[in-house]
């Protein structure tokens, strides 16, 4: 959706640029959690969320993929349904 709606934009824009707003909108994030606004906060995450796929578009990165993704078989996503370092669901760490 995010390429569709704003690829060729973004792409215009080019990458710091791009990647300067998604910091911006991290920073937003950062205040809506401190805040006491639930609609804020579900739109400061929707925010993010929208600047980091523009940024994985313009760098020719699919995010459900890289995430979560299988190709011929093999797991290719860092998060596959198992924390990357234990290998478990849910998650086993110790910290």
């Amino acid at each position: 959706m995010m390429r569709t709606l704003y690829f060729h934009r973004d792409s215009q824009r080019g990458v710091e640029k791009t990647f300067e707003w998604l910091v911006e909108e991290v920073a937003e994030l950062g205040e809506a959690l401190k805040a006491d606004d639930r609609k804020a906060l579900e739109n400061e995450f929707a925010d993010v969320i929208a600047w980091l796929a523009s940024l994985a578009n313009i760098m020719n990165v699919n995010l459900e993929r890289a995430a979560l993704g299988k190709y011929d078989g093999k797991s290719l996503g860092k998060y596959d349904g198992k924390c990357p370092r234990c290998r478990r669901s849910p998650c086993q760490c110790t910290f």
